[in-house]
């Protein structure tokens, strides 16, 4: 797997568009952090880690609806294997004029774009939640 916070949002957008209420991903500390962001900001419900049947660590996401349509109408990928992209605190986007939220990668930890502004510091756009 080349891209695991790519894997995770598609098993996200995927689990949403059958209407499941939990999905389950392979546990790694940042797809930790980028889940603590979503759910700071009320995208998700929560998150617990668990094992599957062979014993490996994962995570259980469990999906946040409103009037049974999800909350995450858009969730996308920015910064990719091949292509990186790092802002300044200055440059980073405002999503749907500060409707959604940008998550960034930076070098205080994973915060979402607001938090970054605050902090006063930029990094890695890892996605973009609407």
């Amino acid at each position: 797997m080349n891209d695991p916070i790519a894997d995770m949002l598609t098993r996200i957008r995927n689990s949403q568009l059958r209407g499941k209420a939990l999905v389950t991903t392979p546990a790694s500390k940042l797809r930790a952090w980028v889940l603590d962001v979503l759910k700071d900001e009320g995208y998700i419900r929560g998150y617990e880690k668990a094992e599957d049947k062979n014993g490996f660590p994962t995570l259980e996401i469990e999906l946040k609806y409103y009037d049974g349509t999800p909350v995450i109408r858009e969730l996308t990928k920015v910064s990719k294997p091949g292509r990186r992209v790092y802002m300044g605190v200055k440059d980073i986007p405002i999503v749907r004029q500060g409707l959604g939220l940008s998550i960034v990668s930076t070098p205080k930890g994973v915060m979402s774009d607001a938090s970054a502004r605050a902090n006063n510091v930029g990094g890695e756009i890892i996605c973009t939640v609407f």
